[in-house]
């Protein structure tokens, strides 16, 4: 009955007119109605501050609206304390009951990766400014050496600390809560000693665990939206969101934005230490969800895919000048009548 009644006030209308349309009901039914769903936000009276703003809403996010617009202001001012840090001991979280560290596939083939590190000498400067997104390939193979200094670099762990609920593991770029939440799983292409198929980063044991075998260029750019760089590069790597990392610790809705966040955070660190290796690194938000987490064994409910970053040997021509820092500008100040005479 709310449907049927909301669906006459796609346009202005009084509770009177809505009644006569809804002829069936009886006006007293209408008018209760009606001020239930004006209490609960569901209904908008005219000109007023909840209708502009309502307009507003639909103007900046229309394109990409319910979705989008529902999970940012649903989740906005969500900043819901679940207790941990009050000594509210009835939300520590059971530590018995917490999710493991680290991600692994004891039954899956492992190769353990090489120790000897690739070379990451590159002043800050240079990898910051020479840092670009590629889309075109050469066919040189990744050495295995080059793509373990790489994942160790961005995925292994720094240090371990005791988070007073437990131990937890730092990287070299920011987590929320240091909960570490996303695992990486790599699509291998081109990759000297590596047998293309998908890997699991085990990145407790520096090494990549066999999870189904196979991975084709054509595959590869089906499963990242039928873009054919994707199959070009020498390898994938999908960062996987292991959600109940996150959500047994914050209960609060908000923190799949950080989520997003971290994953983000990861994708800069891909990107930079990739440039470092003499690499071009890519990424894409552009993907076949379900498609991806069947190849990577996840089940794409609490473990799913959230970023694709790819990376191989860049094309010549994309090296030839290398970028420079933005010159200092010379200090200047506003004309003033005084100083133009």
């Amino acid at each position: 009955m709310a449907a049927e009644i909301l669906s006459v006030f796609e346009d202005w209308t009084t509770a009177d007119e809505a009644a006569k349309t809804l002829d069936h009901l009886a006006p007293e039914t209408v008018e209760e109605a009606v001020s239930a769903l004006s209490g609960a936000g569901a209904l908008l009276a005219e000109d007023t501050p909840s209708a502009a703003q309502d307009e507003d809403i639909a103007r900046h996010w229309g394109a990409w609206a319910p979705e989008a617009s529902f999970f940012h202001y649903a989740t906005q001012g969500d900043y819901t304390d679940t207790g941990i840090n009050t000594g509210d001991t009835d939300m520590v979280p059971d530590t018995a009951a917490m999710p493991a560290l680290f991600t692994g596939y004891p039954d899956a083939q492992r190769l353990l990766l090489p120790r000897r590190r690739a070379d990451l000498s590159d002043s800050y400067e240079t990898v910051l400014y020479d840092r670009r997104t590629h889309r075109d390939f050469t066919d040189a193979p990744v050495s295995l050496t080059t793509l373990a200094t790489l994942l160790s670099t961005v995925f292994g762990p720094v240090d371990f600390i005791d988070s007073g609920h437990g131990a937890v593991f730092r990287r070299t770029s920011p987590s929320g809560g240091s909960r570490q939440e996303l695992d990486a799983y790599l699509g291998a292409l081109n990759v000297d000693g590596l047998a293309p198929g998908w890997y699991h980063y085990n990145s407790l044991q520096h090494s990549l665990e066999l999870l189904t075998e196979g991975l084709t260029s054509q595959e590869a750019a089906h499963l990242c939206a039928d873009q054919d760089w994707a199959g070009n590069a020498a390898f994938l790597v999908v960062l996987a969101a292991r959600l109940e990392r996150m959500s047994v610790k914050y209960h609060t809705p908000r923190c799949y934005r950080v989520c997003l966040l971290n994953a983000g955070h990861l994708g800069q660190t891909f990107a930079l230490t990739a440039t470092a290796l003499g690499l071009g690194p890519a990424q894409t938000g552009a993907f076949r969800d379900a498609a991806l987490a069947q190849r990577c064994t996840l089940d794409n409910t609490g473990h799913t895919p959230l970023y694709v970053l790819a990376a191989g040997h860049p094309t010549p021509n994309r090296t030839k000048h290398r970028s420079q820092p933005p010159s200092t500008p010379s200090r200047t100040h506003r004309s003033t009548p005084e100083a133009r005479q």
